[in-house]
């Protein structure tokens, strides 16, 4: 009987345990989002995104769309965001995902953002690892996919990352590192450029040529995983060599 006491004590005791941290993850979140909503709104008060797109649109080094080879557009969303065409701005499998790897390490190794929310960074946010800014990062992706499609969202995205040497979007990479232009880019030159922007300063092929190839057998083994390359042409792509423009030629 004492034993039978115990464990119902016990279960008591786990189920208010479990029911107030529940109640303080609730609480944490809502007041990340709050702040979030807050960062957000303040953004958007500062400079509408409507505005802010057409400033993006008006250089001189805007690459459209069509423009785009298929080989890279199927690069970068093979590494980058591979459910792109189907999700709402959020992806909350890769969310899952990388909630589950943050935690085993202890620190933020994964990210788990979409291409949208990418893109709601690089035109209003920082770099800084903080939770009010991952979640203004998501209403901002929610009003980036409510007013634009999915390819204007994605033609934005690679006209505002950076993909080193001084390279902030896919035109002035394509022309710095091979002295062409984005729609004359090949497999390899498509492949190399798509798995660049993940950390720039380490697969710049100018800047380490050995690490760029391994990123860009990362980015072809991908292609090949969601079917998009055969084994037989990422192999034939892998085995070229090329040799790149240094930056203060392009």
């Amino acid at each position: 009987m004492r034993t039978g006491k115990n464990w119902n004590i016990l279960k008591k005791g786990l189920k208010w345990t479990i029911g107030i941290m529940a109640a303080a993850v609730i609480c944490i979140c809502v007041n990340v989002g709050m702040k979030g909503y807050d960062m957000y709104r303040d953004a958007i008060s500062q400079i509408s995104l409507k505005d802010k797109v057409e400033q993006i649109r008006s250089k001189e080094n805007y690459t459209e769309f069509a423009e785009l080879p298929e080989t890279y557009v199927d690069a970068v969303l093979s590494v980058e965001d591979h459910r792109f065409y189907g999700h709402i701005g959020i992806d909350p499998i890769a969310i899952t995902r990388a909630v589950i790897n943050d935690i085993r390490a202890g620190a933020f190794v994964e990210g788990g953002s979409t291409i949208t929310q990418q893109l709601a960074k690089n035109l209003y946010f920082t770099q800084e690892k903080k939770m009010e800014r991952k979640a203004a990062e998501v209403f901002m992706a929610f009003a980036l996919e409510k007013e634009y499609s999915k390819n204007e969202i994605l033609e934005l995205y690679v006209n505002t990352i950076y993909f080193g040497n001084g390279y902030y979007c896919i035109k002035d990479a394509s022309e710095g590192y091979f002295g062409k232009a984005p729609e004359d880019m090949d497999d390899y030159e498509s492949t190399l450029l798509a798995g660049v922007p993940n950390a720039p300063s380490k697969y710049a092929p100018t800047v380490n040529p050995a690490l760029a190839a391994k990123r860009q057998e990362q980015v072809l083994e991908r292609l090949v995983e969601c079917g998009l390359f055969t084994e037989k042409r990422a192999r034939e792509t892998m085995a070229e060599t090329r040799e790149y423009q240094e930056p203060d030629a392009a």
